[in-house]
């Protein structure tokens, strides 16, 4: 009787090492109970079979030492926990990092400020799936020469890239239209330069210019291309009213387009050598035109990827007096300006 009492006092003691332990639950002390249960009646039977008080005292110990080892697995699983949420967190911030050096470079490769947005990649990751109809079985840019605006109208709203020979070849825009032009208006008009940063967009491309002012800064060495300068490339909107007033004396609406067609309250003036802008789409809400007014310029155009399957790039070269209509929003497209020339095109939205 007196070997049960001291087997019942070790098995309590290990009883109550497990209800000290606050991690188990209900569950668990149910189950814990059936087994205490069963446990009293084994050592009963040890005993009548001659197991011995210090043999009995050892399985106790061995208890005490599973239930450090399991203390020890939940200490390592809350550990692993926060590893777990460490990483969680890091790579948050390494996505976030990532995104802003992804602007950073987008900002300096294309060098604008408002035309691709700064949440670039997800406009691109959202981009709506391509009707790839706009594409198929277009080889090659379509040509006109002395269109009307009743010829042009089956044209005038569709994605197909057209090139209208020599229809700005009347603008006094050709003859006109300079660095030094563009310097003079901008230097003597009021606002100007914080218009085209507050309110407009400036895309320096692949330059180290900041600003329009920094453009119109260059030594005359390197406007004109003298002493192995560094090749410049520039692009910036118009909404200052006075300039854009100024501008438009020096050229026109394109003729052939729809009478009542919508146009927009900015123009775009792109100008200098070398590499125009590289392969990308444009973010805008309308078609775009544009006319060639120096130096001659190739085109290449790509479709979007998800038309890659059935539709086919292709280059084309534009001359002075020409104009260029592509759908930019759906093209992927870059420009290249003839080796030693000086490029300036004047662009425009209409929908």
């Amino acid at each position: 009787m007196g070997k049960q009492l001291k087997v019942e006092n070790c098995i309590q003691q290990c009883n109550m090492a497990e209800k000290n332990n606050n991690e188990f639950c209900e569950e668990d002390q149910q189950n814990l109970q059936i087994l205490y249960e069963k446990f009293v009646i084994l050592n009963k039977d040890l005993l009548r079979f001659g197991v011995s008080i210090v043999d009995l005292k050892k399985v106790c110990f061995r208890r005490k030492k599973l239930d450090n080892a399991v203390k020890e697995r939940q200490k390592s699983v809350r550990y692993s926990g926060v590893i777990v949420a460490i990483t969680i967190v890091g790579v948050v911030l390494i996505s976030i990092l990532l995104k802003i050096v992804f602007d950073s470079l987008m900002k300096t490769t294309l060098g604008t400020r408002c035309l691709l947005p700064n949440n670039y990649f997800i406009w691109e990751a959202t981009r709506p799936v391509t009707d790839c109809n706009m594409c198929k079985d277009v080889k090659n840019i379509l040509i006109f020469e002395n269109i009307t605006r009743e010829e042009f109208r089956n044209y005038a709203y569709s994605s197909r890239p057209m090139l209208v020979k020599g229809a700005a070849l009347h603008w006094p825009a050709m003859h006109t239209f300079t660095y030094n032009f563009f310097k003079e208006i901008y230097q003597k008009t009021e606002g100007a330069f914080e218009s085209v940063e507050e309110e407009c967009q400036i895309l320096t491309f692949k330059t180290e210019f900041k600003s329009l002012e920094d453009v119109f800064s260059m030594p005359e060495s390197r406007v004109l291309q003298k002493n192995s300068e560094k090749p410049w490339y520039v692009g910036w909107s118009n909404c200052h009213p006075e300039v854009l007033s100024i501008m438009r004396e020096h050229y026109s609406i394109p003729h052939f387009l729809p009478e009542d067609a919508e146009h927009a309250n900015m123009d775009y003036i792109f100008i200098g050598y070398e590499q125009g802008a590289v392969m990308h789409i444009d973010y805008i809400s309308r078609l775009m035109w544009q006319a060639q007014l120096r130096g001659h310029k190739t085109w290449k155009l790509v479709p979007p990827p998800d038309c890659d399957h059935v539709c086919t790039g292709f280059s084309f070269r534009v001359e002075p007096g020409d104009i260029v209509l592509v759908d930019t929003r759906q093209w992927y497209h870059d420009t290249h300006i003839d080796a030693g020339e000086l490029s300036l095109t004047v662009s425009s939205e209409y929908g």
